[in-house]
């Protein structure tokens, strides 16, 4: 069975009318385990970080700044969250989740969160709904503590990972890739070891086709490990996003990155990523997909 990593407190109190959907987490949580992706048995339910392992990616100021629930007002604004209790709660048990997604993914090859991808949260600050910067924290524990010598950080998301890029820019053991947008947040983009950027309106085939071409580019490259980021935010009825691809489009992607990996033996870690649908159920099946495409593998596998 797939590994799922879960916490209650994934949704945090935000309040009903925030821009932020922060009661996907839950519902996709209810929908994977309707559809017995989720069972007692594949469940894991994450401790908070440890600060041991924050302080690998962040610094000791901007940490006890969410512990302290001290931050500016402008740089509550730049974050796009209220710095209260739950949302300190929600930031720390979804990387602690991400964190254990990695671990349980060397061990049985694939394995989800079904949160995380905070990707523009940098070292020092949080930014566009990031908090803690979950995949960068646990790249660099597989590192410190696994031996892991060669890491690939392959980010889907419409929104350019630009905290990751800024993170891992002088660091030789981690590789990343960005596909985003390229008229769309963050404004100041940063360099990821390959930028591939987008007009907007781009549909299923000639998105599709730049996703294999940058698996091709890379396929040289020797990885030990891959953080998959699955933002759904490329759909074509996304708030946020640009683009114009499918649901099925979403789909194609998910088995196309996932199985190039999966074929290679690589394991690989699945995290959200953003999604800002109109439609709150689709959105919801949407980021399902991921969970449901790395469950299939391990199940036709076994």
């Amino acid at each position: 069975m797939l590994p799922i990593i879960n916490h209650p407190d994934y949704v945090a109190q935000i309040g009903d009318d925030h821009k932020f959907p922060i009661k996907k987490f839950g519902e996709l949580f209810k929908l994977l385990k309707k559809d017995e992706i989720i069972k007692d048995n594949n469940l894991y339910i994450p401790n908070p970080v440890a600060d041991a392992d924050l302080v690998r990616v962040h610094t000791l100021d901007y940490i006890n700044k969410i512990k302290n629930l001290s931050l500016s007002k402008d740089e509550e604004r730049r974050l796009g969250f209220p710095i209260v209790a739950s949302v300190r709660q929600r930031s720390f048990v979804a990387t602690g989740g991400t964190v254990l997604a990695a671990q349980l993914a060397l061990k049985h090859g694939l394995a989800c969160n079904t949160a995380g991808g905070s990707h523009h949260a940098f070292s020092d600050s949080g930014n566009g709904y990031c908090v803690f910067n979950d995949v960068a924290v646990a790249a660099e524990k597989l590192i410190a503590e696994h031996n892991i010598k060669n890491i690939l950080i392959y980010d889907l998301d419409v929104h350019q990972g630009d905290g990751t890029a800024k993170i891992f820019q002088n660091n030789e053991k981690v590789f990343t890739v960005s596909i985003h947008a390229k008229k769309n947040y963050p404004l100041n983009k940063q360099m990821s070891n390959l930028d591939i950027e987008l007009d907007e309106g781009i549909k299923d085939d000639e998105y599709l086709k730049v996703v294999e071409q940058s698996l091709q580019k890379i396929n040289s490259l020797t990885f030990d490990f891959v953080f998959y980021v699955a933002g759904v935010d490329i759909h074509e009825d996304d708030r946020l996003g640009k683009f114009k691809v499918s649901a099925e489009g979403i789909k194609k992607r998910d088995e196309l990155v996932i199985k190039h990996f999966f074929n290679k033996k690589i394991p690989l870690c699945g995290v959200l990523g953003g999604g800002y649908n109109k439609d709150f159920d689709q959105l919801v099946y949407l980021h399902s997909i991921l969970h449901r495409t790395c469950h299939s593998l391990l199940t036709h596998e076994s």
